[in-house]
């Protein structure tokens, strides 16, 4: 499913250079990774131009409900965005470095922070569906890393993870919350490969690592915008209960529903911190 494609910094420029004029941004403020049932937010971007993933060198087109599968140029909060629509993901058979692509091509795209988002089961057992929670850091527990083979150019060999999502991106997005009322939960989010929801077992081992949330997506993204020079600021949307803690069986429509029910309070705040940067 990879195929023979590098996806580095090479093919990073060749699908910049491709979407670059159709996008009509020239000085983006931030990337931004929309999670499942997260996609709305692209609504709330004035003059979008949107190309979809199946016209970009190395992108591939999202197979999972939910994303739609488009990079979108516009204004957020009157400011200058890329957004992303969308992911590929390594439980489908790609690679970490594949999964990752696209923060490459933001990077070469000119944008100088991510912001990531993600639909999360809630580990720590005071988490109720539907409340939104700042990633301060993260469990890689994929098996992979985008890093792995050459280094790619103008990127970090060993990039320092010790403050990986920026300090005072973080703290701007809790003053953005508290400006609009918002709670906003911080907490730590651990990345596993999937596409099975975790075991009770596994859910008390993740909450003895020190995980507050766990997903499928989001780490090996941001390793590669640390690798990158780039500054990353990140939400996991909690849509339930982490198996174990709920007696209620776990299904990706509880993923979109209350995706959709959290995407309102989402989308304003994700507008006011980009209107602060």
């Amino acid at each position: 499913m990879t195929g023979s494609e590098s996806h580095g910094t090479i093919d990073a420029r060749r699908a910049a250079d491709a979407v670059r004029d159709r996008l009509g941004v020239t000085a983006p403020v931030t990337g931004i990774i929309l999670g499942s049932g997260l996609g709305t937010l692209a609504d709330r971007v004035e003059g979008a131009r949107r190309v979809p993933y199946g016209e970009i060198p190395g992108f591939h087109a999202p197979k999972v409900e939910g994303h739609r599968g488009e990079m979108i140029g516009g204004r957020l909060g009157g400011r200058e965005v890329i957004l992303l629509a969308g992911r590929f993901h390594m439980y489908e058979g790609y690679t970490a470095r594949v999964a990752a692509f696209p923060v490459r091509v933001l990077h070469a795209l000119g944008v100088p922070r991510l912001f990531v988002s993600n639909a999360a089961g809630g580990v720590r057992r005071s988490f109720a569906a539907g409340e939104l929670m700042l990633i301060v850091d993260h469990l890689n527990l994929t098996g992979q890393n985008p890093l792995t083979g050459p280094v790619e150019s103008g990127e970090t060999r060993f990039p320092d993870m010790s403050a990986a999502y920026h300090p005072r991106l973080r703290e701007l997005l809790v003053a953005s919350a508290q400006a609009l009322g918002i709670p906003l939960a911080r907490g730590v989010y651990a990345g596993l490969l999937g596409p099975n929801f975790e075991t009770p077992s596994e859910v008390r081992m993740l909450e003895r690592m020190g995980a507050d949330a766990v997903g499928m997506s989001t780490v090996a993204e941001v390793i590669v915008a640390a690798a990158c020079g780039m500054e990353v600021a990140g939400i996991s949307l909690i849509t339930n209960p982490g198996a174990g803690i709920s007696a209620t069986p776990l299904n990706h429509v509880e993923v979109m529903e209350e995706g959709a029910r959290a995407a309102d309070a989402f989308g304003r705040l994700v507008e006011r911190y980009v209107s602060q940067l």
